[in-house]
């Protein structure tokens, strides 16, 4: 399947959905595919993770299908809404911890990004929140493009009015390129050219996102690689704090450097004739087409969804996410896709 066999426009809408039996068959550990072996971490933390209250399996109920692009020619809208399946209860005790720690294995968290273009500048400059998508709607994290910024520069923070560089609730930021075509995340350590002693204060690279171009004059899916750090043998992230420009995550990918580094993509729909689009199985939790609807599998178990992301109504989207990213990688990712990359479209 060519992804620009078909063109597909840009408006956004209900799709239909179909169902399948779900597969029973039992994976090797998906946990293992992240592990690169690195050295554990210096600084031990005296806290074990212990798996969220309440929290469910990666398994879920009935597959839908669900479109990720727009349609070519014109399909009947299904007659039935489709349930979207909640998150469980997450008890969030220190915000700051959870949202940097990885998903506990075998745990989808299930979130809800909302944009907010209301206020001056907000057309430009909204702001994105997400929250865990349950009744609580409990918060996790804010995030805004810079103004004044020669490159897309996103403050990501974890306070919902708060979103400045200096203040004490930055927990990390999402810069792109020139062209807008890759993205480094960081978190809210300090620039190398402030590095203490022992480098243990400068910022971490918690993942990067490549999109790769299109042909001009042909639309289709995007194309997506995430890279992100490996994670050592007691399932933490292995740090990689760059001491320039060329050490960074972009960099050792580029140059098949690939220690402690791990590359996923997003998973290719397929072609659909009867709906004239492209599909992808979000298990009833995406219920709008959209070019930025997309699914992050590691090449060596494409069932494994490590992340998911899909809209549900004009400015809100469902982003779920396991093992081994956690909630800034997995928000900073999606806020990656809603950059202005024209060369994308």
């Amino acid at each position: 399947m060519s992804p620009t066999a078909a063109t597909s426009s840009d408006e956004e809408d209900d799709s239909d959905s179909s169902t399948k039996p779900i597969r029973s068959e039992k994976k090797k550990n998906p946990a293992s595919l992240f592990q690169t072996g690195g050295d554990p971490p210096k600084e031990k933390k005296s806290k074990k993770k212990v798996p969220p209250k309440g929290a469910e399996s990666e398994e879920e109920t009935p597959e839908t299908q669900q479109k990720n692009s727009n349609r070519k020619g014109k399909a009947k809208k299904s007659k039935k809404k489709e349930e979207r399946p909640p998150s469980p209860v997450i008890e969030v005790e220190n915000l700051e911890e959870f949202v940097l720690q990885p998903a506990p294995q075998g745990v989808t968290v299930k979130c809800r990004v909302t944009r907010d273009k209301k206020g001056m500048d907000r057309g430009l400059y909204p702001t994105y929140y997400l929250h865990l998508d349950n009744d609580k709607k409990v918060f996790l994290l804010a995030g805004r493009k810079r103004k004044k910024s020669k490159t897309s520069n996103y403050l990501i923070s974890i306070d919902p009015t708060d979103l400045s560089r200096g203040g004490e609730n930055f927990i990390g930021k999402l810069r792109s390129n020139l062209m807008g075509t890759r993205f480094t995340v960081f978190d809210n350590g300090a620039n190398p050219d402030r590095a203490n002693a022992d480098w243990s204060n400068v910022r971490q690279e918690l993942s990067a996102v490549v999109y790769e171009t299109n042909v001009l004059g042909f639309k289709g899916p995007r194309k997506m690689t995430v890279i992100i750090p490996g994670m050592n043998a007691d399932c933490e992230r292995v740090p990689i704090r760059p001491r320039n420009d060329n050490d960074g995550l972009l960099m050792r990918w580029q140059n098949r450097n690939m220690d402690n580094v791990i590359e996923l993509h997003n998973k290719a729909p397929v072609w659909n004739d009867e709906t004239q689009s492209y599909v992808l199985n979000f298990h009833g939790r995406v219920t709008h087409a959209s070019v930025k609807n997309f699914q992050i599998v590691h090449s060596s178990d494409p069932d494994y969804i490590v992340m998911q992301f899909g809209r549900v109504a004009d400015d809100a989207f469902t982003m779920d996410y396991n093992y081994p990213l956690c909630a800034v990688q997995a928000f900073a990712i999606a806020l990656s896709s809603f950059d202005g990359k024209l060369a994308c479209e």
